[in-house]
């Protein structure tokens, strides 16, 4: 079996310190070559370049890409990336509690179900995905400490835009042509009965009781993995993360 060697990484992830590891030679293998890929690409489409990483809730995805942009900003053979997520895109929360939708027969808001695709603004989101390839502009981010969105918070102004979330290759109307924007796209893979302790501990931390995660994740969490899972167009590049929090190549 092989031994791993962790390193530990102190970073600001969503405004508070943490410490994180990663195996140093998933570094090796995977994260510095798929920045290697992406300046390469950049060089030959002398513009600005778009990779979207769609994995499933909790794999650690925000965490993954502000890492990747550490190391960009560190190497001088690597190109500088900027990390953007998708979760600005969330409808307010006004929107959410007010709209309704029908499942399995039963008028829910929409509320109820955050995180899902219907509640995102797929139409707004591409619209400054376009606006993005064409230069300077904001960006919306996802405050988890108001749990609400905060309306161009961020600048846009990277040559190499690494763009994460959910549902960016989701196989539906709207959301799948997103992929058409994209030079090039990663997925992350993860068995679902992983997800689970994941997913509630996250709602825990988040303010909610033990019985309300476990409630939050059958009604919510739960649909959306198996949705995504079911419902993906195919990446470019595929990893798998183990139980660990390691990946490998798929």
């Amino acid at each position: 079996m092989e031994t791993k060697l962790w390193k530990f990484y102190d970073m600001t992830i969503n405004g508070l310190p943490q410490r994180v590891r990663y195996n140093e030679h998933t570094v090796n293998t995977l994260f510095l070559p798929l920045l290697q890929k992406m300046t390469e690409l950049q060089a030959q489409k002398q513009g600005i370049l778009l990779v979207l990483l769609a994995a499933p809730p909790a794999t650690g995805k925000s965490t993954l890409l502000q890492f990747l942009e550490q190391i960009s900003r560190e190497r001088q053979d690597i190109r500088e990336i900027q990390a953007l997520g998708m979760d600005g895109f969330h409808y307010h929360n006004t929107y959410l509690e007010s709209h309704y939708l029908e499942r399995a027969g039963q008028k829910i808001t929409l509320k109820s179900i955050k995180g899902a695709p219907e509640t995102f603004d797929v139409d707004g989101l591409r619209h400054k995905i376009v606006s993005a390839l064409q230069g300077n502009t904001t960006w919306p981010i996802y405050d988890r400490k108001i749990h609400d969105v905060i309306e161009d918070a961020q600048q846009v102004t990277g040559n190499i835009l690494l763009l994460e979330g959910n549902w960016l290759l989701l196989d539906e109307p709207k959301w799948r042509d997103l992929r058409e924007l994209a030079d090039y796209t990663l997925s992350i893979e993860v068995r679902p009965e992983f997800l689970r302790q994941r997913l509630i501990q996250r709602k825990i931390q988040g303010g909610l009781s033990e019985a309300e995660a476990v409630n939050f994740y059958e009604q919510s969490d739960r649909v959306n993995v198996k949705r995504l899972i079911d419902n993906t167009v195919p990446a470019d590049e595929v990893w798998h993360m183990q139980e660990d929090g390691d990946f490998i190549r798929a």
